[in-house]
């Protein structure tokens, strides 16, 4: 495309290469172990909405189906892009780590990092795998053990100092399906047996972001990830990218074998849990939101609510509540339902109550109008 102008791609074409890529313009057949690596990770900080995340993508995705693979270590729960917990596969958490070590250091740098001026870190670290490695611990936990050492330092910025200079992944019961329990924490090598790929690169990561989330702009990248000054590391890929731009002009790029579908291809209606990577992973989120909606789904004290999606773009948010044997679906919605779009979400509502409240004896679903 050198000399001629890019492409332009309206919202909805955005959109639409979005869901495809999300698997949600239609249901995968594909396993939930490869569901995981090729959404690059599923955004994690509560136990249960990489469960409802992975059944609003795939065909007959089933509880123990993710709660197995993270029992067997196949997938793991680990602080990874923005320093936010993700549940990614252990191949996933060897190789992205190291790539995003630069936003975990960055993390450090504030109210915790002043807490700790002039410690030798590289020693916390040492002290803090020795901890860790001998038995996995809570935050609070490790905190304690490491003040018995540095008794005038701050417990907590302790701990957080040691997650941000060490791989550590939280282990079972935690992010199990239906169980309970602490987040306590190992390193990844000892519970996965294997070190972290050595070196990084950013190149293979950026390529694996355009493939569940692109065509994208640089912004977005970074956005995603956290990492700063990516400009060079897609320059450095331009010979292999196609180029588009977005209808304010910004350039996007994109894989030249990844799906782009027609703008008007039908979107059905799926929820979306909580802390969905969608709607964190762009500059530019107006592809799945509207500006003014944000503030509904994001609130002030970082939760990012579970939203329905009508035609590719979030309408509504939602929640379930469960008491004895009765699931209430409420359905806030930022605009009135056609007939059609409300039958359609409605039969799919049956559907999430058959998964996550499969034995409830009565469900009933209020639509609430939110403005």
């Amino acid at each position: 495309m050198t000399g001629c102008a890019s492409p332009i791609l309206s919202q909805r074409a955005l959109n639409r290469a979005l869901l495809a890529r999300q698997l949600l313009l239609e249901r995968s057949d594909m396993p939930s172990l490869q569901a995981v690596r090729h959404l690059v990770g599923l955004q994690a900080q509560a136990p249960n909405p990489p469960y409802v995340a992975l059944w609003t993508r795939l065909q007959n995705f089933r509880h123990e189906e993710l709660s197995q693979h993270i029992m067997d270590r196949s997938i793991v729960r680990i602080a990874l892009m923005r320093s936010t917990i993700h549940l990614v596969t252990a191949e996933d958490c060897l190789t992205l780590r190291p790539v995003l070590q630069s936003v975990q250091d960055r993390a450090l740098k504030g109210t915790f990092g002043k807490k700790l001026a002039e410690l030798d870190l590289d020693a916390l670290a040492a002290a803090g795998r020795a901890f860790l490695e001998a038995q996995p611990l809570t935050f609070s936990e490790l905190g304690k053990r490491l003040q018995a050492q540095w008794p005038q330092r701050d417990a907590t910025a302790l701990a957080q100092a040691v997650r941000c200079s060490l791989p550590l992944v939280q282990v079972p019961p935690r992010g199990i399906w239906g169980a309970s329990g602490h987040a306590a924490h190992t390193t990844a090598e000892a519970w996965l047996g294997r070190p972290l790929a050595q070196g990084q690169d950013p190149e293979a990561m950026l390529l694996r972001y355009l493939a569940a989330f692109g065509p994208a702009s640089v912004k977005d990248m970074q956005v995603w990830s956290g990492l700063t000054r990516l400009r060079e590391v897609i320059e450095r890929l331009r010979p292999s990218l196609l180029s588009f731009r977005d209808e304010q002009g910004n350039e996007l790029f994109d894989l030249p074998e990844a799906p782009r579908p027609d703008p008007t291809t039908p979107a059905p209606p799926r929820f979306l849990s909580e802390f969905d990577n969608m709607l964190l992973s762009y500059d530019d989120r107006t592809r799945i939101m509207r500006d003014e909606d944000k503030h509904l789904v994001f609130t002030d004290n970082g939760i990012i609510r579970a939203t329905l999606i009508i035609d590719g773009f979030v309408r509504g948010i939602w929640s379930i509540t469960q008491k004895r044997k009765s699931a209430i679906l409420t359905i806030n919605l930022f605009e009135p339902l056609s007939q059609v779009d409300h039958a359609e979400v409605a039969e799919e509502a049956e559907r999430l109550f058959d998964f996550i409240a499969p034995n409830a004896d009565s469900r009933d679903i209020l639509f609430i109008n939110q403005k």
